[in-house]
């Protein structure tokens, strides 16, 4: 079976949470590279954009988070507590992937403003964030295992004053060789069964086609047909040798 045929048509539901509040970085770019992915593999992907006030969908496949700022993440996890969708998600094995302050906000707390003010997530993650000593700006790359023991590297841009700790039911994404990560210690990332996050943008999926596979298997709960797609190898090279330079 050839990999646009794999799916045979079946349809997979991607859901952008509050592009208004968690999109200014242009990680709106995940959900793009995710719908790509699932239609070259003869799914049909069908993409939900929904903002705050709106509720999400019960029925979703994948639930994408993306960056924002200090007062976006506080009514994000306002929202989303109010509507509850995202925790019956994770409860029947949707994926959710999170990226920056989309990752902050799943942890257990987080603190916004010049006072530090901590405020509690959405506890779908067993990490904090508090305020760095400084911020961390710049290429980040870092090794991830892949669920077949490959050695796998992870690229993106990091932009974040929170540094992270993980508690003992999370597990790091990637061991860290350029940048800072979760809090300078040497990882980036964590992950709760079909919870996982990260800083990097860039957007992050479309750098790290196996990652986004990863989150699409998570969803599906199936192992994908690989994909040869060149511009997209030569992309992830050009970052690569960036990151390093």
């Amino acid at each position: 079976m050839s990999a646009s045929t794999f799916g045979d048509g079946k349809r997979v539901e991607v859901v952008l949470v509050y592009q208004s509040l968690l999109g200014i970085y242009g990680d709106r770019g995940n959900a793009t590279v995710l719908i790509k992915r699932l239609a070259w593999r003869g799914y049909d992907p069908v993409l939900h954009v929904v903002e705050p006030g709106d509720p999400l969908p019960e029925t979703g496949d994948v639930y994408l988070l993306g960056g924002g700022e200090d007062a976006a993440q506080i009514s994000a996890v306002k929202e989303l507590k109010k509507d509850g969708s995202i925790y019956r998600a994770v409860d029947r094995g949707a994926a959710v992937f999170a990226v920056c302050a989309g990752y902050q906000i799943l942890g257990k707390s987080f603190t916004v403003g010049d006072n530090d003010t901590v405020t509690e997530g959405l506890d779908l993650l067993d990490v904090t964030t508090r305020r760095g000593p400084v911020r961390a700006v710049g290429e980040l790359l870092g090794k991830w295992i892949d669920h077949s023991g490959e050695e796998q590297w992870i690229t993106g841009f990091e932009n974040h004053g929170g540094y992270t700790t993980l508690g003992p039911d999370a597990k790091p994404v990637t061991r860290v060789e350029v940048g800072v990560g979760n809090d300078g210690s040497g990882t980036d990332g964590a992950q709760n069964g079909t919870v996982l996050a990260i800083y990097p943008h860039g957007p992050a999926l479309a750098r790290n086609p196996a990652l986004a596979d990863h989150v699409l298997e998570l969803a599906l709960k199936t192992e994908l047909p690989a994909i040869d797609r060149p511009e997209i190898t030569e992309l992830r090279r050009q970052r690569i040798a960036a990151a390093r330079r």
